[in-house]
């Protein structure tokens, strides 16, 4: 029976990638979640079903509750169950407000909005994940998707919001997945570092290039550099002894301590 793989964040780069390659490998029911892209969803459902998936299309914000819930009824109801949800959706501007865009001109409605975003729904999701998984026995696999930037800080690109959620997906990754782990379900977290995917068209070219350079490989990642992992820690069997862990894919961007002080600015919106 194809496993149902529910995937935020989709219409676009590494959520959609990861569409694309559970539907060719396994051709497993895929739902494709997606906001502000409805043509980038259609299109990556095209390709699912091309490769023999069924799939449902959400369009919508994750970061609302109500619509979380709403999307994980019908996925169930449809497919019949969840083996795998990957919180993928989230994404940071720089901080509105004052010249600078520092903290302490932030309105608090964008703090609101980046954590619900980058890490509430992520929770909202895995909340009705795992009671399906556990009522119905399912050995389930939950993978977030984070940021180097969980871990190492930027200031200068005034990301402050946009960290701390990410900071607090990894911690809420560690701790739901030691205590779902009785039930064979795993919980495990990717955290991505430069990749390069159509978001990266905000920057100047040149900040892109001096910014490859400074990452350990000399370059930043593709999409397909990032999928093969997340959908290792998707299996049943390769992952099953893998429980809570963060996991950088990043060309060591996360081991070089100079890329917290690193100016990168946006281009021209």
């Amino acid at each position: 029976m194809a496993r149902s793989i529910l995937i935020t964040g989709s219409s676009h780069g590494i959520g959609a990638g990861c569409a694309i390659a559970f539907a060719r490998d396994e051709q497993a029911n895929i739902g494709i979640c997606g906001n502000k892209n409805p043509e980038g969803a259609q299109e990556i459902a095209r390709q699912c079903e091309a490769y023999g998936s069924k799939t449902k299309i959400y369009l919508g914000d994750v970061g609302s509750h109500d619509f979380c819930k709403e999307i994980m009824e019908d996925f169930i109801k449809t497919f019949g169950k969840i083996d795998v949800l990957i919180n993928n959706a989230g994404g940071a501007l720089q901080i509105p407000g004052g010249p600078k865009g520092e903290f302490k001109d932030m309105p608090m409605e964008y703090w609101d909005s980046q954590m619900n975003l980058n890490l509430n729904s992520a929770a909202y999701l895995s909340r009705y994940a795992v009671e399906d998984m556990i009522a119905k026995g399912t050995e389930g696999r939950i993978v977030n998707i984070s940021s180097v930037h969980g871990q190492v800080t930027w200031v200068h690109r005034r990301m402050l919001p946009y960290s701390a959620a990410k900071a607090g997906l990894n911690m809420f990754t560690k701790a739901l997945g030691v205590e779902v782990a009785k039930y064979g379900i795993r919980v495990n977290c990717v955290a991505p570092g430069l990749i390069f995917t159509k978001l990266v068209d905000r920057y100047s070219k040149e900040n892109l290039v001096s910014f490859s350079h400074k990452i350990p490989v000399g370059r930043g990642g593709q999409v397909e550099e990032i999928v093969p992992m997340i959908q290792f820690l998707s299996d049943v069997e390769k992952a099953r002894f893998i429980v809570g862990q963060v996991i950088c894919v990043d060309g060591g961007q996360s081991c070089d301590g100079s890329i917290e002080s690193m100016n990168f600015t946006l281009g021209e919106e």
